[in-house]
């Protein structure tokens, strides 16, 4: 009962103070809100670059290509070695080829990479439209927007399901002087038609996707690139140290995100500072509420000690009140935060549709920050009011009833 009874005496206080209290609170609000919507925005961005960039079986890859193609070749030999290393689960080659796509009397040259069905999980690779090929011999292919636009399609829906046929282009070296390059292409027809599938999104580059079974080895014998899947987490750098040692350059995407969390967690700190300075300048502001309600009740303070009321009651009470402002302003923050929020959020989806582009949500606020962000802000109104009720309570009952 007596921290209910706190609780009804300090609302009841408040109803005396309308205004000043709500101002009170509202700084508290503002200056939590600030901090809501910055590191938000914090953990927003952090949050659409893992999404955009990682899936669990891209953050277990590892990228794997010759340093010096001219000393290590990637062939056949090597990737039998690779999948025996232990805690490798999967291992996706890649072979780089010209090839000149044509679709009836329109041709390009497009640059493709000849890889196997589970290249596409192992890197986070995403269609636009259409289904990814099955087997290496399949006879379906995935190009790029970049691929249909410089063969005159803007339509990626009217693209599917096109035939079109492929001739490799394949450099060769003429020359019998091994130190001596004397390049010529060498046209290489695919037997058949083949069947658009798929198609990616990248305006920027001519590129797309062959199974890895039509580019024979005694037309292009060794492989680009490697990309090795792991075991977890734990055999990444292991896995890592024993390809090294085979003189490859190794690679890894977890890498990278691990690099740009720690940039965000630089970032969500600056612009948390932003906002603790906010709420600084706002926790001011209900110090001093609370020094004048101090002054303003000093003669209250001393009916009630002469009533039977302890410092330790008198402090109680005051500290229920700064703690109430604190709440209040906590919950008034997170209003006002998810509002900011969601407003900016709203814009940009509209500002994304105007121009035709795929509207993302750049606010991210975790549920455990939210709790946080409570507890936190009690926290403050508890500090905010240490000063005040101990004064408080040390006010001479005498003193205090002759205070004007």
């Amino acid at each position: 009962m007596f921290v209910l009874d706190n609780i009804k005496l300090a609302t009841r206080n408040f109803k005396t103070r309308k205004l000043r209290t709500f101002l009170t609170i509202l700084g508290i609000s503002v200056g939590i809100g600030t901090i809501l919507f910055l590191v938000s925005l914090g953990y927003g961005l952090q949050k659409i670059l893992i999404e955009r960039l990682a899936t669990s079986d891209t953050l277990l890859t590892l990228d794997v290509s010759a340093a010096n193609t001219t000393i290590i070749k990637i062939d056949d030999a090597f990737i039998g070695d690779m999948k025996n290393i232990p805690n490798v689960v999967e291992v996706s080659p890649q072979k780089s080829v010209f090839s000149e796509l044509k679709i009836g009397d329109i041709s390009s040259n497009i640059s493709f990479s000849a890889v196997n069905n589970s290249f596409f999980h192992l890197s986070g690779l995403n269609l636009l439209k259409g289904e990814m090929f099955g087997n290496d011999k399949d006879n379906k292919i995935i190009v790029s927007t970049g691929s249909l636009k410089s063969l005159g399609m803007d339509d990626p829906v009217a693209a599917l399901g096109k035939e079109v046929t492929l001739t490799l282009i394949v450099p060769q070296n003429t020359s019998s002087d091994e130190k001596e390059m004397n390049m010529e292409n060498t046209l290489v027809p695919l037997d058949g038609s083949f069947v658009i599938s798929g198609i990616v999104e990248d305006d920027a580059s001519s590129a797309g996707y062959l199974p890895i079974g039509w580019v024979d080895s005694s037309v292009v014998p060794n492989f680009d690139s490697v990309k090795v899947k792991v075991t977890d987490q734990n055999s990444l750098d292991p896995v890592r140290s024993v390809i090294i040692d085979k003189g490859l350059a190794v690679s890894s995407l977890s890498d990278t995100v691990d690099q740009a969390s720690k940039i965000f967690n630089v970032v969500q700190i600056v612009l948390s500072l932003f906002g603790i300075i906010a709420l600084i300048v706002s926790a001011i502001g209900m110090f001093n509420t609370m020094t004048i309600a101090l002054l303003e009740r000093t003669s209250e303070i001393g009916i009630m000690k002469s009533l039977g009321a302890s410092n330790r009651e008198i402090q109680f009470l005051f500290l229920t009140e700064s703690i109430l402002i604190g709440l209040l302003g906590g919950l008034g923050g997170i209003l006002i935060g998810k509002l900011g929020t969601w407003g900016f959020d709203y814009g940009f989806f509209l500002l994304a549709k105007s121009f035709g582009g795929q509207a993302i949500n750049i606010f991210y606020t975790p549920t455990w920050f939210i709790l946080f962000i409570i507890a936190f802000s009690a926290i403050v109104g508890f500090i905010t009011g240490v000063y005040p009720a101990r004064r408080a309570s040390r006010l001479n009952a005498l003193t205090a009833l002759r205070y004007k």
